[in-house]
């Protein structure tokens, strides 16, 4: 699919003539994702969209952390997970987090799980962007941590956080839905719990393009979950309307971090950042909090976006976590993760890592001091200054335009609003530049239209050839669209070695994949089937009910980007066909098949 937001680039280069075109988005109206009938749904369903379960992690002086209440209480936790949102829910002890912080986490799932509403929540799955898909290894934390004074308690402070688990990474939502239930929960525990989970199986499930007013504790959310047939780098934002005398919170993004304001303490290399993110280096955030490290691990995921990031990120990771061993060992080199860390230990054991970055307080008189690539052995503890430490050669030279316009803002004072903008708009369209020739590239190994015979199979995709598409870059290469000059050529060849290319093919072959198994179905439609059948002897008529049945069921569940009335034409034709054969061949064709 290419993306939009290119224009003039169409006039330049000229689409192979009758090459199916593979946007999943072409057979949509304007106007959004088709209408998504809701199933029937139970008690708790709702709910179980939208969260796995509630979670309050209270510190006992002599037990540690320890998981206090689980919400709802017929949710599933292994001890293994709760082990991991018990460290993960506490700032590290070398972080003052005084008073109330906000963080996220994300932790891999215990293996085995299955979710009831698997199938149901993937037909939501399939109108979402790539970033906001649910996380099928992963769970999310979005934690509300109070810690206080309290001379009552033997340890002398009251250390407590309420932390929500889900499938779904709406940070910027579930960041907001704590400020309402958290400060409630700590002081009238419990019963304001079971009431915000009530007040949420009633919500609407989370359905793309829709906009959703969700009541909460008296105070009612109103947003909208963004879709994959927006124009990237648009923002569909809520308007309130008199109706909404009740709306007391209108969010105006579901997911999306402030990326100025975590990119202010190193924006001189935000380029040089995005190159390392898109090319899934291993990469380690240093902070002073777990709020500071979650929101720059997920400022850089986002980064690439609309590509997704397709290694592990941890946006805060502890020395308790279960993959501690594996992500520290210097008998191997690095993996490709971003780890987001605030414990001093942290700085000797992944010294060894190629790029580090350290977050701190950036006073204006330092900004200069951020324009040099720290070399790695400067790095002795996590107090060094604030910088990009590293050995990496960007292949693109540096775009100094940028650099000004955010210096210029901070000096004017810009709103911190206004800045983000900028740079999210700079970084899509630098994305967006990087990846339209692979775009174009992969819609030309799709066979021709008129090459699909109802009769045949579908005919398969061509390979992907890395010098035949390097020879595009020539004449259809990012220059088109980019004023940027490097190494594009070797910044591409590094890309098709990293899992992030290798997560963007396998999804686009798989979406092409699926368009020429639609068009199969299409071309079936059309045929005279009554008049084929006549040629054939009833064995090789059943068989082909056979085949088609199979067909059908296979298009319902993959869901398949038909043609409106194409399955239930295709449905007809079966009829019709088993209808013309002997009674006792029809019962047979007629029984539903066994489990």
């Amino acid at each position: 699919m290419a993306f939009q937001g290119s224009e003039g680039l169409e006039e330049q280069i000229e689409e192979p003539e009758d090459t199916l075109r593979v946007s999943p988005a072409e057979e949509m109206p304007v106007d959004g994702p088709p209408a998504v009938e809701e199933p029937l749904l139970l008690p708790w369903d709702r709910f179980s969209s939208w969260l796995h379960c509630i979670c309050v992690v209270g510190f006992d002086l002599e037990l540690g952390q320890a998981v206090e209440v689980i919400y709802t209480h017929h949710s599933k936790l292994t001890e293994k997970e709760k082990t991991s949102i018990c460290y993960l829910s506490f700032p590290d002890s070398n972080s003052g987090c005084l008073g109330d912080t906000q963080f996220c986490f994300r932790f891999r799932q215990a293996a085995g799980r299955k979710s009831s509403l698997g199938c149901f929540l993937n037909h939501f799955d399939r109108d979402a962007p790539v970033c906001l898909k649910r996380d099928q290894g992963y769970y999310y934390g979005y934690v509300y941590f109070r810690q206080v004074r309290d001379k009552s308690l033997k340890r002398g402070y009251f250390q407590k956080s309420l932390v929500l688990i889900s499938k779904l990474p709406y940070v910027t939502f579930f960041h907001s839905l704590l400020k309402l239930i958290a400060p409630e929960y700590f002081e009238k525990q419990e019963p304001c719990l079971e009431a915000a989970c009530n007040d949420i199986d009633r919500w609407p499930t989370p359905c793309p393009g829709k906009i959703l007013t969700l009541p909460i504790m008296g105070v009612v959310m109103k947003l909208r979950i963004p879709t994959c047939y927006d124009k990237p780098g648009t923002s569909q934002l809520v308007q309130s309307t008199p109706s909404d005398s009740l709306v007391s919170i209108v969010l105006p993004t579901v997911h999306e971090v402030d990326l100025f304001r975590c990119f202010h303490p190193v924006f001189f290399h935000i380029q040089m950042l995005w190159e390392l993110v898109l090319l899934g280096e291993a990469l380690v955030v240093m902070a002073p909090s777990p709020a500071e490290s979650s929101d720059t691990v997920l400022a850089l995921v986002s980064c690439i976006s609309p590509l997704r990031y397709c290694s592990d990120f941890r946006p805060y990771f502890t020395i308790h976590d279960s993959e501690f061993k594996e992500y520290t060992t210097r008998t191997q080199a690095p993996p490709s993760v971003i780890l987001g860390v605030t414990n001093p230990f942290f700085a000797k054991t992944l010294q060894h890592w190629p790029h580090i970055i350290r977050i701190g307080d950036m006073k204006q008189a330092e900004m200069a001091k951020q324009m040099k690539v720290k070399k790695l052995k400067n790095l002795k503890t996590l107090d060094s200054k604030p910088g990009v430490y590293t050995a990496y050669k960007p292949f693109l030279n540096k775009d100094e335009d940028i650099i000004k316009q955010l210096q210029k803002g901070v000096q004017q004072k810009r709103p911190s609003a206004a800045q983000n903008a900028i740079l999210r708009r700079y970084f899509l369209e630098l994305t967006q530049s990087f990846i339209i020739p692979l775009e174009r590239y992969v819609a030309s190994l799709m066979p021709l239209q008129k090459s699909i015979s109802p009769w045949k199979s579908p005919p398969q995709l061509r390979p992907f050839n890395q010098e035949q598409f390097m020879k595009t870059l020539e004449k259809a290469g990012p220059q088109l669209t980019s004023r940027l000059k490097g190494d594009w050529i070797g910044l591409y060849r590094q890309f098709l070695r990293s899992p992030n290319f290798d997560g963007w093919f396998r999804n686009r072959r798989k979406e092409m994949m699926q368009k020429l198994e639609a068009l199969h179905l299409e071309a079936l439609c059309e045929e005279d089937l009554q008049l084929r059948i006549q040629k054939h002897t009833e064995v090789e008529t059943v068989d082909l009910v056979l085949k088609l049945k199979e067909k059908l069921t296979q298009a319902e569940k993959d869901q398949l980007p038909v043609k409106p009335g194409t399955l239930p034409k295709l449905q007809a034709h079966i009829e019709s066909i088993i209808l013309s054969l002997p009674e006792d061949l029809q019962g047979i064709l007629h029984k539903p098949p066994s489990p």
